[in-house]
């Protein structure tokens, strides 16, 4: 109760200081140039900066080639069979560290083009924005395919686009997405063939010794892991997923 009251006491102490405080946030300007263009200030790039950091997990995924390598290694580990080995973390690891490696071209276009003059303050922040959209929008047609691009036009109506730059990044964007779903299922899917070979194999010994009760899964799990192993299959799978990008 005491400690009430003094919280009490303390709030209406500070009363008087809000009521005589400037209505609205003062850092919260527009400042006109002198080619008409307009400037804000800096709390207002704060927030916009912290508001695209939210959203960078989701362009991470979805405008790089990090989806398609995580679905790839997700697939190859359900084919191996070792259950949660490696973890969703190191998976994780991998497909942001490969990603990196592939998109590092894009990203120096990004900062040369970009994001230099920006910090040398030779462009504005929207002209800054502009051109690092650039390189991404490159690599995503490069990797996305007409009939997925003319779907979501035909849904869109929009109508034929006449060279590359005309396509909107509101189309654009879905239809690499779907594009990227649709290799990475189809390299899972050559990645699965082998592995399904010696499944059955294991399967049809077991069920011709009459060992039906014992899981073909238990004694096909040591033949998967070495024929990997022998094949140097981690090198074959980042070396796949690297060159599938190549444009």
């Amino acid at each position: 109760m005491k400690r009430g009251l003094v919280l009490l006491i303390l709030m209406m102490n500070f009363v008087p200081l809000l009521a005589s405080a400037e209505p609205g946030l003062a850092a919260l300007t527009v400042k006109p140039g002198e080619n008409g263009s307009e400037t804000y200030s800096v709390t207002i790039q704060v927030l916009l900066f912290m508001t695209a950091l939210s959203l960078l997990p989701a362009a991470l995924m979805m405008m790089t080639s990090f989806m398609r390598i995580l679905i790839v290694l997700g697939i190859l580990r359900q084919a191996l069979g070792t259950q949660s080995s490696p973890s969703n973390q190191v998976l994780i690891g991998l497909a942001l560290f490969l990603s990196l490696f592939i998109m590092m071209p894009v990203f120096d276009r990004v900062y040369e083009d970009a994001l230099a003059p920006y910090l040398e303050e030779q462009i504005p922040a929207q002209e800054a924005m502009q051109r690092a959209a650039g390189p991404f929008r490159g690599f995503m047609l490069g990797q996305t395919r007409d009939d997925d691009l003319m779907l979501f036009a035909n849904i869109s109506g929009s109508a034929e686009f006449e060279t590359a730059e005309d396509v909107p990044f509101s189309l654009l964007l879905p239809a690499f997405v779907t594009s990227e779903l649709k290799t990475a299922f189809q390299i899972g899917f050559l990645i699965l063939i082998p592995f399904l070979v010696i499944d059955l194999v294991i399967a049809t010994l077991l069920m011709s010794m009459g060992m039906m009760m014992l899981s073909p899964m238990i004694i096909s799990l040591p033949f998967k892991i070495m024929l990997f192993v022998l094949i140097d299959g981690w090198s074959l799978i980042m070396g796949t997923l690297a060159a599938s990008f190549a444009v």
